[in-house]
């Protein structure tokens, strides 16, 4: 009873209008017919009659919806994008064809699958086929192409099986810890980085050259992950915005805005999932959730689709550019994502030979780099011949010939089997725990949790992701190249943490350390990890004791309770103040909930409080001279406050007390510059502090009016970076749940999910942004899969032939 009336709740929430829309389509390339039943909330239900169609089909549609980003992410994944944007970019296209897979492709598509092969060549034999569709009728290319003034081009297998966009490894943490520890040395690194559960040898070899460290050694691996950013001088003039200042001013502001995301949230970041056992389920069935944390962006980085085919009944949602589904379920079980930590690259540093610079020292000889050329086209000018340089262990990111230096980067997803995601087609069709568990065998990057519930009634958890065993380092400082610090395989990943069936009745995940104790294989895995507080409130509510239904999980998702709030308000009412108008504050924060709700005015001050309190205590603990490298977490800072030691001087209690005074009253100035003298107005979800803009990547390159229909927002927004509900701990929220699924196993049925904003990529179509009010509201619409249940909403109806 309850799950009918919740859904019903759903579909009148979401306004719609139940009309249908017709359409037959002639494409060269099936080889039956294929039907797709799009519902009102744009997801495509694809049935088709051989498994090639299958996947052609759904290339074909995620294509015609996500055109404009199809043609980034083949821009991004082949190193062309100098082509349109011209010579800014070639950087980011000398790293791209750097970091290419250059294995054996068919052993690389097989990997993922027994028929990866004929999945992945038919999912772009898809793709193209809209494209050539396209590129026939220009007029009907989404606004971007006109804007650009360029059209779609087609795809090869190489762009799906890129690993441009994924979650790769911790080589941004390492360069900071070694360069941290080059300026503080390795025990004082320790004080102020939370390793765990195991602690991590930092010593740099005294072969290394510290002051090579600091050069530019990351600038290619660095460009070859950067989004892509347009300016006015790409567009056509129409729409191009002529206030190149206004421009160069917002441009600053957003990487300003990014750079100080990247320091509040250091670590904090990830997803969540969770299965709980039929015992604690109303339904007494098993119930998996799951919302994986990324760039909250339009189009979404998310796409949902449901595939039916011979040997295939799969819903959910992945990544437009890839088949299958990487987090949804079949007729037997669910499964979901978040990131294990896993580390899966090393920086080697080497002396090359005096008159050769391509020659490096290995094991008391000298050892050839392998060349490859390459040209690389680049708009408005002829050409650039590049050199792509290899040494055993990986790319060559850096050389300095005069000093004799050069730096490569071994990366474990260079391996086959190294593209995200890619290996949930083996998921996709598991029928239990063990069948997922040998699936999970294949899903090398990114490191995961993956979880697992199925109708029968079981729930499991498997860490996945390529894990080097190291034996004599920790790989979280750089080494030499000299042969002395290798990879000594990899982990087998059956043997990375699992369970089935936990006594607990739950399984839980949110980035933070859920390593078993004793663990036997330590040296395979890493030593960052998430902040504890989304994974510690998650537990919090599912070991109540309660049995939860699928409103339950709703709330869950989205709830907005700070844990670390909880920690540290405490400390700061201990303290006597006196100021007349930090006690009016103190008033709002007394008696507050700890929920980060938007229209709490209590949220607003302690939110900011935390931030400045965080800034604070941070330059009171590390040096100025590394603060560029070491952003301490969270609860790390609460663990420093409670436990203040003489790093805070003769009186160390006093010192503490001052700063959380300090830390209040800037938050007080802060908010007034911004907000206003009249507190009772500073709640918040509001334009000037918590909410979101889904700016699209054009952003103030085109004019106001042209930027207005491409974005998405503002609407307010609660949480920040430590609530299950994640959303960053920028003001404009940057991150977080843009896709969600709640899964009841007892009835496929009652799945319900979001993607913000929409399953369209073009401005144009009514699915670009219709899902954004729902998500905004923190709600849900009903992610159906009999096929009566599709039927009855459908919008549309297409028979490909």
């Amino acid at each position: 009873m309850f799950r009918n009336q919740l859904l019903l709740l759903l579909l009148f929430s979401s306004n719609l209008i139940l009309a249908q829309t017709e359409e037959r389509l002639q494409v060269e390339g099936l080889e039956q017919a294929v039907e797709i039943i799009v519902d009102h909330w744009g997801i495509p239900h694809i049935y088709a009659q051989t498994e090639a169609d299958l996947f052609f089909a759904q290339g074909y549609y995620a294509a015609r919806d996500r055109l404009f980003q199809f043609e980034i992410w083949r821009r991004q994944s082949t190193g062309t994008v100098a082509e349109l944007l011209g010579p800014r970019e070639l950087k980011r296209d000398i790293g791209t064809r750097l970091f290419q897979f250059r294995g054996d492709i068919k052993a690389e598509m097989n990997h993922y699958h027994p028929r990866g092969e004929l999945i992945i060549t038919a999912f772009v034999r898809g793709v193209n086929a809209y494209i050539a569709e396209a590129r026939k009728d220009p007029e009907s290319l989404p606004i971007e192409f006109k804007m650009l003034d360029m059209l779609p081009e087609p795809w090869t297998p190489e762009v799906v099986i890129s690993r441009h966009q994924g979650l790769l490894g911790n080589i941004g943490d390492e360069m900071d810890v070694t360069r941290a520890v080059a300026l503080l040395g390795p025990e004082k690194v320790k004080e102020l980085f939370w390793f765990h559960p195991n602690e991590p040898d930092l010593t740099l070899d005294p072969a290394i050259d510290t002051a090579l460290l600091f050069k530019d050694i990351m600038e290619l691996y660095d460009a070859y992950r950067q989004r892509v950013k347009f300016q006015p001088e790409d567009f056509v003039a129409s729409v191009a915005n002529p206030d190149r200042d206004a421009f160069r001013n917002w441009a600053a502001a957003q990487d300003a805005a990014a750079e100080r995301e990247e320091k509040r949230t250091t670590r904090s970041i990830g997803s969540n999932n969770w299965a709980i056992e039929g015992e604690l389920s109303q339904s007494g069935y098993p119930l998996l959730a799951n919302d994986p944390h990324r760039t909250q962006a339009v189009p979404s980085l998310r796409y949902m689709a449901h595939l039916v085919g011979p040997g295939w009944n799969v819903i959910g949602g992945g990544e437009p550019e890839i088949p299958g589904i990487s987090i949804g379920h079949n007729e037997y079980g669910a499964w979901g994502l978040t990131v294990f930590e896993t580390d899966a690259e090393d920086l080697y540093v080497y002396r090359t030979h005096p008159e050769n610079p391509d020659q490096y020292w290995y094991r008391g000889a000298w050892e050839n780099m392998l060349i490859i050329p390459d040209t690389i086209p680049v708009k408005g000018q002829d050409p650039v011949i590049v050199k792509h340089r290899y040494t055993r262990h990986g790319p060559v990111l850096y050389e300095n010939p005069d000093r004799q230096q050069a730096c490569a980067l071994r990366c474990g997803w260079l391996e086959i089997g190294g593209s995200p995601y890619l290996a949930s087609l083996r998921m996709n069709q598991a029928r239990d725990f063990a069948e997922f568990r040998e699936a999970c065998t294949y899903s090398h990057i990114p490191g995961e949790n993956m979880v697992w519930a199925d109708k029968a009634g079981n729930i499991g958890w498997q860490a996945v992701g390529i894990a080097p065993i190291r034996r004599n380092f920790s790989g979280m400082v750089a080494v030499p190249g000299d042969g002395r610090y290798e990879w000594d395989g990899y982990l087998p990943i059956q043997a990375k943490p699992h369970v089935y069936n936990p006594e607990s009745g739950v399984i839980i995940t949110a980035n933070e350390n859920v390593t078993p104790a004793g663990y036997e294989y330590p040296e395979a895995l890493g030593y960052t990890w998430a902040d504890p507080y989304r994974g510690n409130r998650i537990r919090e509510v599912l070991l109540s004791g309660h049995k939860f239904s699928m409103a339950d999980m709703a709330r869950l998702q989205t709830d907005y309770l700070s844990i670390p709030s909880r920690e540290l308000l405490p400390l700061l009412k201990r303290v006597p103040i006196t100021d007349p108008e930090l006690n009016r504050a103190m008033d709002y924060l007394r008696d507050w909930d700890h929920v980060l709700a938007a229209n709490s005015v209590a949220a607003g001050i302690y939110n900011e409080w935390e931030r400045q309190l965080k800034d604070a205590v941070t330059e009171k603990m590390v040096p100025a001279r590394a603060r560029e490298y070491l952003s301490p977490q969270l609860r790390l800072i609460i663990q420093w406050l409670y436990a203040p030691d003489g790093n805070w001087g003769d009186d160390p209690l006093r010192a503490r007390d001052e700063i959380l005074v300090t830390s209040l009253r800037r938050a007080v100035r802060s908010l007034k510059l911004r907000l206003g003298n009249d507190m009772s107005k500073w709640q918040y979800g509001q334009p000037n502090y918590k909410h979101i803009v889904l700016q699209h990547p054009f952003g103030m390159a085109v004019k106001d009016e042209v930027r207005a229909k491409l974005e998405v927002g503002p609407v307010p927004r609660g949480g920040n970076g430590y609530t299950v509900n994640s959303t960053s701990n920028n003001d404009n929220q940057s991150s977080g749940g843009s896709f969600r699924m709640l899964i009841d196993t007892g009835d496929w049925d009652y799945s319900l999910g979001t993607n913000n904003p929409g399953q369209a990529g073009n401005p144009d179509d009514v699915h670009y942004r219709n899902l954004f009010d729902i998500w905004a509201k923190d709600q849900y619409f009903p992610v159906f899969y009999s096929r009566a249940k599709v039927e009855s909403v459908a919008a549309e109806r297409i028979r490909m032939e």
